[in-house]
């Protein structure tokens, strides 16, 4: 949110108001023109206009009757564009070549009629063509017109308002959960990719495999030698020639990709520069409420969840005798464990500083998932009708993708490692596939596999990732510090060099640590409990959850927790107003250095009041430093040696306490 290009565009629009609005009506009216439709990328766009409107620099209704009108105005441009050519627009390009954009919209029209005007405005994939449909149908338009309009007021609405809702919630979200949103957002993002790519690439070998076939076998014909082996694989009286194509098409591209990664990795001599800066990226948005969560998915490629689910399905298939697939289902799981430990054993890659021993590359847990759940696919996918084949390996995909995002967030691998482990077992997946495809004709019933296989997974999963979790999250905590200074220097001058502020790229979140504490918490926290603060325990999923009540009178939300240098806090003491809408704050995380024999630890005050954005959840969002609760804990430890002394770094001055001496002075 506050990027240079982000803030230029704000103080751009705050300037134009009603260019803003001229802007917002192209973006709508791009977006219905016919072909141009499929490259603007308005969903996001009306989003981002969305946020703006909620952060309040752009007038809601203006933004939504601008989008609104843009919108219709590109539906008639395309009504009459499919009106004046009728069916010539068949025959120019890009339709020529790419009729199927026609047909879906066409399909649509035919099966709902003017109904599909209303619906095709919500689809993304017909939206620009369902108008020229109609148009070329010779829909009236007076008939055309109030549908349009109507789902044009409603799409504009619709797709602002999340952005809308981001923007207005965004101050009191971002301040205390803004890493939670991103690691959130970035496993669903990432599992969308891999979604969206392994569908797509499905759907165009479906689409192109009489093509790919026909060239493979006048390539036997043209190479005699080579094409007798290759020819086994293609022969076009075998119906399970095209799905052996596509097996031995991957294995031929992952292979390239797979070998191409390991060469980078060893001409480096060690991680890439993309993984030394994803991995600091993602140690960043380290925080408590999603480490917890991020170490039971971590867990789900554990022998204890994996196991299971290949246990059952070797004995489903051993009590049906079908021993082939049995067989086959034994390599994958064995060759592949095998051959991910050899190759572990020879490569020696260096482990990211935040990861234990036993984790390098590739990663074991990423392959094996890789290999378990892709030749799962293999072996079911051949007895599912059409298109519905994708889903076994989309399943794998999703599963692959949230066990290697939840490793990447802990820092166990770099990068490289997931990539590497799901390269090596997708390398696999297609030559055992070929080996069982080219054996195996007979079909059989999947049904009760699929839910034994499916189905004992999960109960793995809900069984050992919560178990688990404590075990993961105590082998990646980070370790102490490893500067050390002496007590006498940090009580001196070594203070002033620790930071005066959190490390975050928002401004509004960059809180001064304006407390330091030497020695043991007990004789603070004693202190501020008996002048009416009290210990809140760090928040879980559950005090999360219960932000959605908005009857925030009733019962006071959870604070939650925030993070210094990936560090929850140690201790968090609130001491609430009279009033109840605020809160008297004091957080404390270990240093960033120690010291000789006792522990250092650095500290915020704040003030926090009780926001209800939108009316959706109830937050504490902190308010602008006025110096109150840093008083407060002052004046609670007065009978402890401080000191408080303005830092050379920052604007305000730093409480200076040690609770293993006798008070000395008072302010300096």
């Amino acid at each position: 949110m506050d990027s240079a290009w982000l803030n230029a565009a704000i103080e751009w629009i705050g300037t134009h108001p009603v260019a803003a609005g001229a802007l917002i009506a192209l973006i709508a009216f791009c977006d219905a023109i016919v072909v141009i439709g499929i490259v603007v990328p308005a969903l996001p766009l009306l989003i981002a206009v969305g946020t703006l409107v909620g952060l309040g620099h752009i007038n809601g209704p203006y933004a939504a009757a601008c989008a609104a009108a843009g919108a219709f105005t590109g539906d008639a441009l395309s009504y009459w564009v499919g009106r004046r050519w009728g069916a010539q627009l068949r025959q120019r390009w890009p339709f020529s070549r790419y009729p199927q954009w026609l047909d879906r919209g066409e399909t649509m029209f035919r099966r709902h009629g003017t109904k599909s005007i209303f619906t095709a405005r919500f689809v993304g994939a017909v939206r620009p063509f369902v108008p020229a449909i109609a148009g070329m149908l010779h829909v009236p338009f007076r008939r055309y017109a109030l549908p349009s309009a109507a789902a044009s007021i409603g799409w504009a609405v619709l797709f602002l308002a999340p952005g809308w809702v981001l923007g207005a919630s965004y101050d009191a979200v971002a301040a205390v959960a803004d890493r939670l949103a991103l690691v959130l957002g970035g496993l669903l993002a990432a599992v969308a990719l891999v979604w969206a790519c392994v569908l797509y690439t499905w759907r165009w070998f479906a689409e192109h495999a009489d093509s790919l076939l026909a060239r493979a076998l006048q390539w036997t014909l043209e190479h005699p030698r080579l094409g007798r082996y290759a020819g086994a694989l293609i022969n076009p009286n075998r119906p399970e020639s095209p799905s052996l194509l596509l097996l031995a098409v991957c294995l031929l591209a992952i292979s390239w990709a797979w070998f191409t990664l390991l060469a980078s990795l060893l001409a480096s001599g060690g991680p890439l520069a993309l993984d030394l800066q994803v991995h600091a990226f993602m140690h960043n948005l380290r925080n408590p409420l999603a480490d917890r969560l991020m170490a039971g998915l971590a867990s789900l490629g554990d022998q204890y969840v994996l196991g299971p689910a290949a246990l059952v399905a070797l004995g489903y298939l051993l009590w049906r005798r079908r021993w082939m697939a049995a067989a086959h289902w034994i390599a994958a799981v064995v060759f592949g464990l095998t051959l991910t430990s050899l190759l572990a054993a020879l490569i020696d890659m260096p482990r990211p500083d935040t990861a234990p021993a036993g984790f390098g590359f590739p990663s074991v847990a990423v392959t094996m998932t890789t290999v378990v759940f892709g030749f799962f696919a293999v072996l079911i996918a051949r007895e599912l009708p059409g298109r519905t084949r994708v889903w076994p390996y989309l399943v794998a995909g999703a599963v692959v993708t949230v066990v290697a995002f939840a490793r990447l967030y802990l820092g166990a691998h770099w990068p490289s490692d997931l990539v590497g482990g799901m390269l090596f077992g997708i390398v696999w997946l297609p030559a055992l596939g070929i080996a069982y495809r080219r054996h195996v004709a007979r079909s059989f019933w999947i049904h009760p596999l699929s839910w034994l296989f499916y189905g004992t997974f999960a109960l793995a999963a809900l069984w050992h990732a919560p178990r688990a979790a404590d075990t993961v999250l105590d082998r990646f905590t980070p370790g102490g510090p490893d500067r050390v200074i002496a007590a006498a220097d940090w009580w001196q001058s070594g203070w002033a060099e620790l930071p005066a502020q959190r490390n975050e790229s928002d401004p509004r979140r960059r809180w001064a640590l304006d407390v330091q504490i030497a020695g043991p918490l007990d004789p603070v926290r004693q202190r501020l409990q008996a002048q009416g603060w009290r210990i809140q325990p760090q928040a879980t999923w559950v005090d999360a959850v219960a932000l959605l009540d908005d009857d925030a009178g009733r019962e006071r939300p959870a604070v939650l927790p925030a993070t210094l240098d990936a560090r929850a806090e140690t201790l968090l003491m609130l001491r609430p107003d009279a009033d109840g809408r605020r809160l008297h704050a004091l957080r404390l995380w270990p240093a960033p250095v120690r010291l000789e024999h006792e522990p250092l630890w650095l500290g915020t005050t704040q003030t926090l009041v009780l926001t209800q954005p939108m009316g959706l959840l109830s937050l504490w969002r902190p308010e602008p430093d006025d110096g109150v609760a840093h008083a407060l804990v002052r004046r609670a430890v007065t009978d402890l040696d401080t000191r408080e002394s303005l830092h050379p770094q920052g604007s305000a001055p730093v409480l200076r306490i040690r609770t293993a001496t006798p008070r000395q002075s008072t302010d300096e």
